[in-house]
């Protein structure tokens, strides 16, 4: 818990950097509003309430962010880190919400989708949607910042792409995680890696094997 309050802590502070540096007297509404969520962040942070301080302060940065785009000025910066996932995402369930919404608490998400072939050799069957449907369905879902096509032959050039903070892994990805280190130092890449310890099981179903498994004991019965 107190990485986590470290850095909503970094977050914060980084949002009031931002506002203090921001001039743009036709939005200053916007702007004031942007500085009263981050002045909430704080507050509800030393109560120890820190998902609320999470939410107040991702309030703040999407204000700021949107004025910044309607003046196509890029938004990024390093307030909010960047977490880099990777997953298949076939027959989107309750269980990659999930997965997904706790990625968001520690940044701003960007999605490498398994290419069709490399999920099937992966899972050893192919996937019910195609790649560029569970691309689409993926980039809808509203803890995602951005989502694109893994690499076909070289998943660490993926990461590459993003240059993450954070590697975020679930907890079905099972990575030699210093190996994994040591050829992502190779690439310059100096991330810290965060695995989902555990399965969030709320619901009948969550997981896609068990979505098959419902249909195939309830339609294709000989």
């Amino acid at each position: 818990m107190s990485s986590l309050r470290d850095r909503v802590i970094k977050y914060i502070n980084g949002m009031n950097d931002r506002l203090s540096k921001i001039s743009m007297p036709e939005y200053q509404k916007i702007i004031d509003l942007a500085k009263q969520y981050t002045e909430d962040a704080k507050y509800y942070l030393d109560k120890g309430d820190i998902d609320t301080a999470i939410v107040d302060i991702a309030y703040a940065e999407g204000l700021l962010d949107a004025v910044l785009i309607m003046n196509n000025k890029d938004p990024d910066s390093d307030i909010s880190k960047k977490v880099f996932v990777g997953g298949t995402f076939d027959i989107i369930h309750p269980g990659h919400i999930e997965f997904l919404r706790e990625a968001s608490r520690l940044g701003r998400v960007y999605v490498s989708v398994a290419r069709d072939k490399n999920s099937e050799k992966i899972k050893g069957r192919k996937p019910i949607n195609d790649e560029e449907q569970r691309l689409e369905v993926v980039k809808s879902i509203r803890y995602v910042y951005d989502a694109f096509l893994g690499d076909e032959k070289d998943f660490i050039k993926s990461v590459e792409r993003v240059k993450p903070d954070i590697i975020f892994l679930g907890p079905d990805q099972h990575v030699n995680i210093d190996e994994f280190k040591k050829e992502l130092e190779k690439r310059g890449i100096n991330a810290e890696i965060v695995k989902m310890p555990e399965r969030i099981n709320k619901w009948k179903h969550s997981s896609t094997t068990s979505i098959i498994n419902e249909i195939v004991s309830r339609y294709c019965k000989s």
